[in-house]
């Protein structure tokens, strides 16, 4: 399908002189809304491939993952086989790409961070536990509404006090929640640029003891405050990275000294918390073109990883590892062919788990040096399929459906009839009601008393339609043989009597 816009250009010329200007009635640009609506179809579709968001439980057995097709996919380490499914897939946001994703330091809830303004922290098992609540966006102040008013951007736990996490969002406010009040904010940090305005918070996260909220801004500033006081900044660096861009991460490392960012004008910096003022050091030319690549420190805190970014069809998407103390490179991974998004080092398993642009999950662990986790699943073989679980596509065939077997239809009532009464059973008539009293071991339908059942049970037939006559005659003989009944009984009388 084609569609132009254009004049009819048969008088451009006539036209021209008559209005008195040149350039009327040119033919427009001709668009294929087909081919728009296709290529549009597939960016849609490589875009929702992207995962955007991993965690992993403090004990290394449980993964879960996020993505832009809204689905949230949970990984159980020791019951996987070398298939590697996942045993759950959920969509607690509805149509809201899930953008963070992290466990609570007890394991047992996981904080989802979306697109919208809400997030939600639900069960081990994807349930929901708690949703924060909608702010009021005709609010000025926003320390003065109850949650935020616009997208969410990151999101994580407090690494010491359990039922506290905070979030950040376009709104311009880093808030921080308690899980047992679903009401209101715990307490609202406001990042300022240097005039004074509102800006925007890309990324946010808290220092290993939990004392201090670190966030990075969209003008390219680092900003962190005191967790117990959300006014005045207690460090504060307005020339972190490139203004206009998304700073993408900030994390501590685990001594509790340095603070590491990668920004969106593709850097890797380090930072020392007791001299805020210019960085330790700075990588370059590592491309990110997400808002949340990741960068982490090793769990000895010698190395620095993180992750670049490629376009289509341009190389392979890389995790690059740095020395913290010098800042050279010392070793790099080819991924995949697409950038990588999310990375994350799990000090317990001492294993690196990776989520790519074009919807892969990757686990990097060592056979010697890693503990469990994926070197619990690797080994299984994949379990074949039962016979009773693999599905057939065989007809069922029910006896009467078969010609041989089905029964003739009657195709007239009368000879059905005629056929009947040619059957003694069918044309046998029944016996009557029994009327008055009950004869043959029948009782009368009046008989519902327990001696009436009783009579039905015994009683016998003995009635007898023979000739009197002929029934008395029957014993003359006998009686004329041995009168023992009539005459001899007279014959014996007492003299007294006789008289």
């Amino acid at each position: 399908m084609y569609v132009s816009y254009a004049q009819d250009t048969h008088s451009d010329g006539d036209m021209a002189s008559v209005m008195g200007f040149s350039g009327f009635g040119k033919k427009a640009r001709t668009f294929d809304l087909d081919a728009i609506f296709e290529q549009t179809r597939r960016t849609a579709i490589e875009r929702s491939q992207q995962v955007s968001a991993l965690a992993l439980d403090p004990s290394g057995a449980r993964l879960v993952t996020g993505g832009y097709d809204f689905d949230v996919r949970f990984w159980d380490f020791a019951g996987m086989d070398a298939a590697l499914n996942s045993f759950r897939t959920i969509q607690p946001c509805e149509c809201h790409q899930i953008r963070s994703l992290q466990y609570s330091i007890t394991g047992d809830v996981i904080l989802v961070v979306s697109g919208n303004a809400q997030a939600k922290v639900l069960d081990r098992d994807g349930f929901p536990v708690m949703e924060c609540p909608k702010g009021d966006q005709y609010i000025v102040d926003m320390a003065n509404t109850k949650g935020h008013t616009a997208m969410l951007n990151s999101g994580c736990w407090h690494p010491k006090i359990k039922d506290e996490f905070m979030t950040c969002s376009n709104d311009g406010t880093v808030r921080t929640w308690d899980l047992s009040s679903n009401k209101k904010h715990k307490m609202c940090f406001k990042p300022r640029s240097l005039q004074g305005k509102k800006v925007t918070p890309t990324c946010c996260t808290y220092s290993r003891d939990g004392k201090l909220v670190a966030a990075g801004c969209q003008d390219g500033t680092i900003q962190i405050w005191d967790r117990n006081l959300s006014v005045h900044t207690k460090f504060h660096c307005r020339q972190a990275h490139a203004p206009g861009t998304d700073t993408s991460c900030l994390t501590f490392s685990y001594d509790g000294t340095t603070l590491a960012s990668r920004g969106g004008d593709d850097t890797l910096k380090t930072w020392d918390i007791r001299n805020f003022k210019k960085p330790l050091n700075v990588a370059t030319g590592l491309s990110a073109f997400f808002s949340m690549t990741d960068c982490c420190f090793s769990p000895d805190d010698k190395l620095l990883v993180t992750g670049t970014s490629v376009k289509k069809d341009e190389g392979n998407g890389k995790l690059v590892f740095f020395d913290r103390a010098s800042f050279q490179k010392v070793y790099e991974i080819d991924v995949t062919n697409a950038g990588v998004v999310r990375c994350l080092w799990h000090p317990k398993l001492n294993q690196i788990m990776v989520g790519t642009g074009n919807g892969l999950a990757k686990v990097y662990y060592d056979p010697v040096k890693s503990h469990r986790g994926a070197k619990l699943c690797v080994v299984k073989s994949k379990r074949k399929e039962r016979q009773a679980e693999t599905l057939t596509q065989d007809y069922i065939i029910t006896p009467h459906a078969l010609p041989m077997f089905r029964e003739a239809r009657q195709r007239s009532t009368k000879k059905q009839l005629e056929k009947d009464r040619l059957d003694p059973m069918k044309s046998h008539k029944p016996e009557p009601p029994v009327t008055g009293p009950g004869r043959g071991g029948r009782v009368a339908a009046h008989g519902g008393t327990l001696s009436s059942f009783i009579v039905k049970n015994i009683a016998l037939d003995k009635t007898d339609d023979s000739n009197p006559r002929q029934a008395i005659l029957r014993h003359a003989k006998e009686a004329s043989e041995n009168p023992y009944w009539v005459a001899p009984a007279y014959t014996n009388l007492p003299a007294w009597l006789a008289w």
